[in-house]
């Protein structure tokens, strides 16, 4: 189905297609080893416990519920 899609493409539109179709396979193939790493996105910024706690309440309401 994906061939016959491609050859009813005009011709000018193949390059395009192309590009697509390396980008989708270099990602399916990166996905398929180790994970990236997130070290260093934070830097240099401070997090003030506030913030956390914060966070925290939105993700979990249940534990803190005012009683």
């Amino acid at each position: 189905k994906i061939i016959q899609e491609i050859n009813e493409l005009p011709e000018e539109m193949l390059p395009f297609v192309m590009q697509l179709i390396h980008i989708i396979k270099n990602g399916i193939e990166k996905g398929k080893g180790k994970r990236g790493s997130l070290k260093g996105i934070w830097k240099g910024s401070k997090i003030d416990e506030s913030l956390i706690k914060e966070a925290k309440k939105s993700l979990f309401p249940y534990e803190f519920s005012e009683k």
